[in-house]
């Protein structure tokens, strides 16, 4: 069968795409990645096939346009807004979904179509519609905020879902809307991602459905204490690491003589949001005179220029993180999808110093398994730090904890087993297709 994968250009959504890719490809199915011009590089160094539709998307533009000193002092809630992506509060989603009114819901509807769904899609839905129409692919696995993918494969009669990476929010807080939506009088049922996407797929004679907003399945790749689930139908598949093209460095092929922790708060901040509120200088400097082999990955080279290194620390731009983690006794890291995943799947215990999105529910839910500390970064200070790394170091509860978390990963299909799954997905889509 022929797969399109479908993301707009950011890596860090594409990252946990590549091991379904490569085991379809293994599997003898012909495989091809849709996104901006930009990505493109970026998925042939992973191995597959690229599909450049449309331009590249001005999202990281948009949002720096917010993020600057000047606008700090205009404005400095929107300003901290943009910056901590605060797009909904998690908790109430998970926990207490009836508190998630009318009101916030539309309003977040209403921004995020015009700020960021808008914005990413736009720029290729129509070529990569072309495409798919071209092409015909079986089947479309898109990103979840990538809606063109979902609009491209109802075109052209694919089956179709979303690969997620992280929790699914987006499923829950749509679960929650629809509820509401029915509630309201027939004049005042205003629901801005479906009016947006039909008018997208009317372009070319489709019209909305409500499977272009959550897919026909979605894949899910956390283990069940990370989970956050709506009513939908969901696959399960094991998360394995991907870092993109990586080399082993020299120094990392001998065993540590002293405990070995990582330091890494991932590079989607560095580039788009302005840096973190903790800065590098001070955790380098909290973890000086512990006695471990301190490894920090900082991506910007101005600051890995002026940064003052201690004596149990080495700085690197970058290192393959399934090279680094298994040689670590713990790590501190923002508890990102990639990263966090990356570190149970070696049992590893984190010290999650968590900023936006998912990040601080993941954090909280490995603090409450026992497989790691958090630590919320607005609260963050060097010593804070030191005293919980210390923790994780001595106390041999957390390690256990994160092999209980990672036995629960190891337990999810790989995605060469979820690929007979995905297989009768298509045949059943084929059916009913037959059958209209």
């Amino acid at each position: 069968m022929r797969v399109l994968f479908v993301t707009y250009a950011a890596k860090s959504h594409f990252y946990p795409m590549v091991p379904l890719a490569w085991a379809l490809r293994s599997a003898g199915h012909e495989v091809r990645v849709a996104s901006q011009p930009e990505l493109a590089p970026v998925v042939t160094g992973a191995g597959l096939t690229a599909v450049s539709v449309g331009r590249d998307h001005q999202l990281w533009r948009s949002v720096n346009r917010f993020l600057g000193k000047r606008f700090a002092e205009v404005d400095p809630a929107a300003h901290e807004a943009v910056r901590g992506t605060r797009i909904l509060p998690f908790d109430l989603a998970e926990n207490a979904p009836e508190r998630l009114g009318w009101d916030h819901l539309h309003t977040m509807y209403d921004n995020l179509v015009r700020t960021w769904y808008k914005l990413v899609n736009n720029t290729m839905v129509d070529e990569l519609a072309e495409f798919a129409g071209w092409w015909k692919p079986d089947l479309v696995v898109w990103e979840p905020n990538s809606y063109a993918g979902a609009i491209a494969a109802k075109l052209c009669g694919a089956a179709h879902g979303r690969l997620l990476s992280g929790m699914d929010i987006f499923g829950v807080t749509r679960d929650r809307y629809r509820e509401l939506l029915e509630k309201r009088p027939p004049g005042e049922r205003a629901d801005p991602l479906a009016e947006w996407l039909d008018a997208r797929i009317g372009k070319h004679g489709g019209r909305f459905t409500e499977d272009l907003t959550v897919g026909q399945f979605t894949i899910d790749q956390l283990p069940d204490t990370l989970r956050m689930t709506a009513g939908l139908r969901y696959l399960r598949m094991r998360f394995l690491p991907y870092n993109g093209q990586a080399v082993v460095p020299s120094w990392l092929r001998r065993e540590p003589d002293r405990p070995r922790v990582a330091l890494t708060l991932g590079v989607t901040a560095g580039e788009h949001f302005g840096g973190h509120a903790l800065g590098v200088q001070e955790l380098v400097d909290s973890l000086a005179d512990l006695d471990i082999e301190l490894v920090a990955t900082v991506g910007e080279p101005e600051l890995r220029n002026r940064l003052r290194v201690p004596a149990n620390t080495t700085v690197v731009p970058s290192v393959p993180l399934h090279a680094l983690l298994p040689g670590c006794a713990a790590a501190v890291h923002h508890a990102g999808f990639g990263t966090l995943c990356t570190t149970l799947y070696y049992g590893v215990p984190p010290l999650s110093v968590p900023e936006r999105f998912d990040e601080p529910p993941f954090a909280g839910r490995i603090a409450d398994r026992g497989a790691g500390l958090a630590l919320p970064m607005a609260g963050a200070t060097g010593d804070r730090v030191r005293e919980l790394v210390a923790r994780l170091l001595s106390e041999p509860s957390f390690r256990q904890g994160a092999q209980r978390v990672r036995d629960e990963l190891l337990a999810l299909p790989a995605p060469a087993e979820l690929v007979p799954d995905l297989e009768k997905v298509v045949a059943e889509n084929s059916e009913r297709m037959d059958f209209r």
